[in-house]
């Protein structure tokens, strides 16, 4: 049996009596039974309730019942999104277990509803935050392209699951980047929507004003059609928007040709740390829409460094201003990498200083309204560098990654990573696409009509066809 790698394939086979999703749903769980004590994906496994849940699917097939693309597919959850059938911890010590008693919110329920099957809790950062700490109880994620490496955050385990085949897609959430940089870690694509967009509720917060949910998988298109079942109005999620929400992938045709696209060097490639590499696969991204018949331009940012900046202390004020009292009350239990970059940033947050933040906001989202008038999509890199490795981990190197995202996540913008090639050194490289606000069709398109004349999408990491997994 032929295990198929995106949704879209596995869509294909049920429909063609290849494969059911019992079948697919225990590959799936027999991989993980070999991978995941090397790359700590889950904190939590769903065999049982996954299973059940593949047999109906199934038998809605048998009778010609079909929901649609979702039907039968394996797919994971970060661990800050609450379930019905399996606790939350947000890989933290400080969550109250009576709080994911709450269960599916608003996204979750909607995968369910179009016959998803929910088959693992994925590790994250604690609280989509911090970095992974050795001295608490929970797993330490790592790269499947080379578990010496980090598979980026927060959604870690959602990322490296997907690269790994654990699963076929699933859900991470965005603050800064942490649907993209994770996406961009492992080699898959990572979509974040425009804020509000996608209901939060059920969803621990990070930064009010700046948390999204969005989908991992191995394709653009994968990601649409997951984008397309979780977007919508709910009106338990105060930011909210009500919008009409298509199907994304009805849209994607593979066509390049006309379409208006900005290309940002400066504050992106031009960074004392950016790999030579990652910019040499910027250029040749740029040339396959350059090829495809895309109009392609120069954009520059204005005060770019600023704008990172402020958008650094709004999230750090809103995260603390969220969590103030359970730092009080349980520091110790609190991760060391969380509770450095609060104590020694987000708690001594000024009024003035969230106040300046929210002005910069105001004038970035001013500048980019204004250029996206021309464009239709925006290409940057997602990561100044290929992942680095998991020793060299620290506060620092967690907050420096994600600088090439967070400008989209400060302004509400929506943007996808997919992968653009890889590294001398074998890790993924990204591509970052954006567009205006409720664009996600045009970000969708872009990414797709790419992956139509490139594979770097397709590639497997090589743990996952050996035969033995060396410890």
């Amino acid at each position: 049996m032929t295990i198929p790698l995106t949704i879209r394939d596995a869509a294909r086979a049920m429909r063609a009596g290849e494969i059911t999703s019992v079948e697919l749903t225990k590959a799936l769980l027999e991989r993980a039974d070999r991978l995941d004590p090397i790359l700590g994906v889950n904190i939590t496994r769903m065999d049982a309730t996954a299973l059940a849940a593949a047999e109906r699917a199934d038998a809605a097939f048998a009778i010609g019942l079909d929901r649609g693309v979702l039907q039968g597919i394996p797919l994971g959850l970060k661990d800050i999104l609450a379930t019905d059938d399996a606790p939350t911890t947000a890989n933290s010590l400080t969550l109250d277990p009576e709080w994911g008693k709450q269960g599916d919110g608003p996204a979750v329920r909607r995968l369910r509803n179009a016959g998803a099957i929910i088959i693992s809790k994925n590790v994250t950062n604690e609280f989509a935050s911090g970095g992974p700490d050795s001295e608490k109880p929970f797993p330490i994620p790592r790269n499947p392209w080379n578990p010496e490496h980090s598979p980026g955050g927060s959604s870690s385990g959602t990322g490296a699951g997907v690269a790994a085949g654990m699963f076929l897609g699933g859900l991470g959430t965005d603050t800064s980047g942490s649907v993209r940089w994770p996406a961009a870690a492992n080699g898959v694509s990572g979509l974040m929507g425009t804020f509000g967009i996608v209901p939060k509720s059920g969803c621990t917060y990070n930064g009010y004003s700046l948390d999204h949910i969005g989908p991992l998988a191995r394709s653009a298109w994968d990601c649409a059609a997951l984008m397309s079942t979780i977007a919508g109005y709910d009106a338990s999620d105060p930011n909210s928007v009500d919008v009409p929400i298509p199907d994304y992938t009805s849209y994607l045709d593979g066509n390049l040709s006309g379409l208006r696209v900005g290309v940002i060097h400066d504050g992106f490639t031009n960074l004392p740390d950016c790999s030579p590499e990652m910019v040499a696969g910027f250029e040749a991204a740029i040339d396959v829409f350059r090829q495809g018949g895309a109009l392609i331009s120069e954009v520059k940012i204005q005060n770019l460094p600023a704008i990172v900046n402020a958008q650094w202390v709004n999230n750090s004020g809103e995260k603390s201003g969220i969590y103030v009292k359970r730092y009080e009350a349980m520091w110790k239990d609190w991760g060391r990498f969380t509770r450095v970059g609060m104590s020694s940033f987000g708690l001594f947050l000024s009024a003035s200083d969230f106040m300046q933040s929210l002005r910069v906001r105001t004038y970035a989202k001013k500048q980019l309204d204004a250029i996206m008038q021309n464009y239709d999509v925006i290409l940057t890199p997602t990561m100044k560098a290929p992942a680095g490795k998991i020793a060299d981990q620290g506060y620092a190197s967690n907050i420096a990654m994600p600088i090439l995202t967070s400008l989209w996540s400060f302004i509400g913008y929506p943007a996808i990573a997919i992968p653009m090639g890889f590294a001398s050194n074998g890790l993924p490289l990204s591509l970052q696409i954006s567009a205006k606000p409720f664009d996600e069709t045009n970000v969708l398109k872009a990414a797709d009509a790419y992956q139509q004349v490139t594979d770097f999408h397709l590639q497997v990491p090589p743990i996952v066809t050996r035969a033995q997994v060396p410890a």
